[in-house]
């Protein structure tokens, strides 16, 4: 019997189990580095089933699972999510993400015992993707040294393995004024919110000359105390994000001097800070995706059509930052739901439904059986990582 039979037979016979994973994950919502139970709970789960499995690895919420010794072949890392968004839970569908991982990793290992072919599975707890980068403090902490491979998949509107994820910087600016009484003595204050407003307006009147890829939206945190009251410190958050890593410099100067110009036209100070954990675009490895999709199309997926999805991005990922370190696929998959999207109460209800699951599956045993190929096809690590060298080089 071949590996890929035997790793399907085996998310098969878990069926039931890694569907009560998901649900218990998806009831008991947890924000990004505070994700206990579901670090307890996939960490308990895979030590069943025969991982060597170290917690709380490199951060407090993260594990790492493993199957497998060094030096008998490469290393694959399948990765999983849980974190969720607050107020509106697994909105998306970080439950399906960690259900995905786990069963890739029970499809591997029995594979890897069934064929005594030479390879290490690892199944790695990823938290806090929503914003933390828990994956960007683990590559700092060398959890990904020594992985030749790192994959996971994402519940979407759509299925496909091109993913089209930004790069992301998150920005906090503050304008400093002076307080005065703005009935009284107007003249003696300095407005931060009239710098609040004109930054946010001047960036605003930027995107008609910005890349009809590029992204620039924030929101204004404090826009002051009382209304009779020239407002002396205001704040504003934006997110950036572009294409490339080498877009988003050149958008980051344009973004720059729209801040400077609402300081010259208000006389305020200014502070703004760029997160240090910025999220890279994905690099989506060919030859790893290549032999995903045809390893999909053998479960029955069916791929969406490229011109329903093009041109749409889902956002940023710091598994984009992975995707720099080790190569890597990410693909998405419809979560069987029509007309939901990622982020709203609708994909919340989604990620949890019973139509999710089937897919799911599927998806999980296209991610092992392109862990088996990674084993057992002669020359195929040497093309995934020729394609890593010349991608990597020119994104």
């Amino acid at each position: 019997m071949s590996g890929k039979v035997v790793a399907c037979r085996e998310i098969d016979a878990h069926s039931a189990d890694l569907n009560t994973l998901s649900q218990e994950i998806w009831k008991h919502p947890e924000l990004q580095y505070a994700e206990t139970f579901a670090h307890d709970y996939l960490s308990a789960f895979l030590e069943k089933h025969g991982f060597e499995v170290e917690r709380n690895y490199k951060l407090n919420t993260a594990f790492r699972a493993v199957f497998g010794q060094d030096g008998t072949g490469p290393h694959v890392a399948v990765l999983c999510e849980y974190d969720a968004l607050p107020e509106i839970g697994h909105a998306c569908g970080h439950n399906l993400i960690a259900e995905v991982g786990v069963a890739a990793g029970l499809g591997v290992k029995a594979a890897l015992q069934a064929t005594g072919s030479g390879g290490k599975i690892t199944v790695l707890g990823t938290p806090a993707e929503e914003g933390g980068g828990g994956k960007i403090d683990l590559i700092h902490a060398n959890a990904f040294k020594g992985v030749d491979v790192a994959m996971m998949a994402h519940p979407a509107p759509f299925t496909t393995v091109d993913v089209f994820c930004l790069s992301r910087e998150q920005c906090t600016i503050k304008f400093q004024g002076k307080a005065s009484h703005a009935a009284g003595f107007p003249w003696e204050g300095i407005n931060a919110l009239d710098a609040a407003v004109l930054c946010y307006q001047n960036i605003s009147c930027l995107r008609q000359q910005m890349k009809p890829d590029w992204r620039v939206h924030g929101i204004i945190k404090n826009g002051g105390a009382k209304p009779n009251i020239i407002p002396e410190l205001t704040e504003l958050e934006y997110y950036l994000r572009t294409p490339s890593d080498d877009d988003m410099g050149v958008l980051k100067e344009k973004f720059i001097q729209c801040i400077m110009a609402a300081v010259a036209a208000t006389g305020c100070k200014v502070e703004y800070d760029f997160d240090p954990k910025s999220y890279s675009n994905v690099v989506t490895n060919r030859s790893l995706a290549k032999a995903f999709t045809t390893n999909a199309n053998t479960t029955g997926i069916e791929f969406t059509p490229k011109e329903k999805y093009a041109g749409l991005a889902l956002g940023s990922t710091d598994m984009g930052n992975v995707s720099y370190v080790v190569p890597s696929i990410h693909p998405m998959f419809y979560v069987g739901v029509e007309g939901c999207l990622n982020h709203t109460r609708e994909f919340t209800t989604a990620s949890g439904s019973p139509e999710a699951q089937p897919v799911t599956l599927n998806v999980s045993k296209a991610l092992a059986m392109t862990a088996i190929d990674v084993y057992t096809l002669p020359g195929m690590l040497s093309d995934i990582k020729r394609d890593f060298k010349n991608d990597t080089k020119y994104s």
